[in-house]
């Protein structure tokens, strides 16, 4: 292959992901999203340089942009290699990520979801892998990346994706830590939920009442309680091993609720102390909100 892929010279990334129906197209396109990229779907191809353009103009607000194309697209293989050079020509260099599997696999995917194949047509299933199979050939062997998924799980296929267009930084698991009141109700987006009306509350001592838990006082007051040390040594634990496994699964969002009676003191002061230690783990990208603070 000659094409110098992934050197742009405009700022701004450009990935066509492509390949065959069934081997994980969507996948690749949620992954894609995950990492940061602006993703579209199915654009004709005529229309991709434009799209292009118009996120190289956006100012930064759109620095990578990933095309899904397939076959539902017609005058598919000559138009998108004729777009991709263009392309080339341009200065974006873009990626191209040729996704396949073989036949076996393919048709048990759809006969699972019980779908046809899109070049199907009165034919049989296999019929219409091999004749995509063909149509797909001379942009297979342009590919910058080509995945075979027969054998990959979705994790896997997702990591093998985050190894090939992800940052360091997309790549983390992005964790919120959120400090609540339980007399404003439970956080619906909540993953986990920690309670720590166990300690002692603030709210009683006349010299703290109006303070909050961001104050040295009643941060000092409530960490130096009985209990909350070990309770935060061990729920850090914890979450080093839930931390690991959503992202060995592919999870890269993490809401920690942290609640007290009225989201002023403990809670607050339980949540930045968490989200400080958290803040030192490999592979996290932590941040902090009050959602009460200043409500009563």
């Amino acid at each position: 292959m000659t094409r110098q892929a992934g050197a742009s010279t405009t700022g701004i990334e450009v990935a066509v992901v492509t390949g065959l129906s069934g081997a994980g197209r969507s996948t690749a396109a949620k992954c894609l999203e995950d990492l940061g990229w602006f993703v579209v779907d199915n654009l004709p191809p005529e229309l991709i340089a434009t799209m292009v353009e118009l996120g190289a103009q956006a100012r930064g607000a759109i620095t990578r942009v990933a095309v899904v194309m397939d076959v539902r697209s017609r005058a598919f293989t000559d138009d998108l290699a004729s777009i991709i050079k263009d392309l080339d020509a341009r200065g974006y260099k873009p990626r191209v990520l040729f996704l396949e599997a073989t036949d076996e696999v393919l048709i048990r995917r759809f006969e699972q979801v019980r779908r046809s194949h899109p070049m199907q047509g009165d034919g049989r299933l296999a019929d219409g892998i091999k004749a995509e199979r063909h149509l797909l050939t001379p942009l297979r062997e342009e590919a910058d990346l080509v995945l075979d998924s027969s054998a990959l799980s979705v994790h896997q296929l997702r990591a093998k994706i985050e190894d090939a267009f992800g940052t360091e930084s997309a790549t983390r698991t992005r964790v919120t830590v959120l400090s609540f009141g339980y007399k404003y109700g439970l956080p619906m987006d909540a993953d986990l939920v920690m309670d720590v009306r166990f300690l002692p509350n603030p709210f009683w001592i006349p010299e703290l009442r109006e303070q909050t838990g961001l104050d040295a006082e009643v941060r000092n007051y409530v960490l130096s309680q009985e209990g909350a040390e070990e309770f935060l040594d061990r729920y850090h634990d914890l979450l080093r091993l839930i931390g690991a496994g959503y992202h060995r699964e592919g999870k890269r969002y993490l809401t920690l609720a942290v609640g007290c009676t009225g989201g002023k003191h403990r809670s607050v002061a339980i949540s930045e102390d968490l989200a400080a230690r958290l803040a030192n783990e490999d592979g996290m990208a932590v941040k902090v909100v009050h959602r009460d603070l200043g409500r009563e």
